[in-house]
């Protein structure tokens, strides 16, 4: 028989949002249970050196996940090294039931699981992740001060992030696979004109060149898509821009999102459209995507869960008659 555990407050991912909700659930003196996911930390867990977390100017992004995972379970939370399979939020308690076989139920449950990059599955790719090759230019883009750099993608997400780079590096190339961009025709607008962009149209990446002791980036080799002419461009960091997924495919027909597969919540709030469910973090913001705000929305949906467990409460006391 599979084994039920039982908590006031259900966590659903362990990023940023996740560790933070628990933090504020413990703190509440709720029953607090953090289910971590495949990828315990999420994204950070993949970033080696973190420089715009608040108190920290310089912190590796897996010791942050530790600490904060550290604080959590201090305050009372308790923690399952598990992936949640399947949810029913129809019934109550809500159930989830991991891939352990474990079913857990809970009086209110919190959504983190996060969002995670695209990527180009180039194993030279995957060999320099954190190394030279980033998804996030917000993140990253300090370290390429006076460097070359190179931009891949043709939307919004690409225009946004090599703009964003041309405040550190000495020159950004984006490259594109077609010989248009998708981007808003105001941010191609300020791409173009900018002095320190170069654009590469029909091409594509084909592999990352680096050193390996220590590894690092020094050149990416690109291919003309129309051609098949192979070139090579020194830099020191590439950036794959190609866009973001939600981590919801749990969540299809459970609850709203929209066409990018982003929860719905209330606008300025966490709050989903099932009372008691919650959504936190990169799983619903794809605007920001930042640990610190995703911390600060994991802080909103543990304070709005305990609100709705005390208004809970209270509703099942004022309707047993006084003796």
């Amino acid at each position: 028989m599979a084994e039920t555990q039982h908590a006031e407050i259900l966590i659903i991912g362990s990023g940023p949002a996740g560790w933070t909700a628990a933090v504020y659930a413990a703190r509440a003196l709720r029953d607090t249970l953090v289910v971590t996911g495949m990828q315990p930390g999420g994204q950070l867990t993949i970033t080696t050196e973190v420089e715009n977390w608040p108190g920290e100017s310089h912190i590796q992004g897996p010791e942050l996940m530790v600490k904060m995972q550290e604080h959590a379970e201090k305050m009372g939370a308790k923690v399952a090294n598990d992936h949640i399979a399947s949810v029913d939020f129809e019934t109550r308690p809500f159930k989830a039931v991991g891939e352990s076989g474990t079913v857990y139920t809970a009086d209110s449950v919190i959504i983190s699981t996060g969002a995670q990059a695209k990527w180009l599955d180039l194993p030279s790719e995957e060999k320099f992740k954190g190394f030279g090759v980033s998804a996030c230019a917000t993140c990253d883009g300090f370290f390429y001060r006076g460097k070359e750099v190179l931009v891949i993608g043709g939307g919004n997400t690409a225009v946004e992030e090599a703009l964003f780079l041309t405040n550190f590096a000495s020159k950004v190339t984006v490259i594109h696979r077609r010989d248009h961009f998708r981007a808003e025709k105001i941010l191609q607008d300020r791409l173009f004109k900018n002095p320190k962009v170069e654009v590469i149209w029909n091409h594509a990446l084909e592999e990352v060149v680096g050193d390996e002791n220590p590894l690092g980036v020094t050149a990416a080799r690109i291919k003309d898509v129309t051609t098949g002419a192979i070139r090579e461009l020194p830099v020191h960091g590439v950036f794959v821009a190609i866009g973001h997924a939600p981590s919801t495919e749990l969540f299809v027909g459970k609850l709203p999102m929209r066409e990018s597969g982003y929860l719905i919540t209330e606008p300025g709030s966490p709050r989903t459209a099932i009372p008691g469910v919650f959504a936190a973090g990169d799983v619903t913001d794809e605007t920001y995507r930042q640990a610190v705000t995703a911390a600060g929305m994991g802080c909103m949906a543990a304070l709005d869960a305990e609100r709705f467990l005390s208004e809970q409460e209270a509703h099942v006391e004022a309707a047993v008659p006084a003796e």
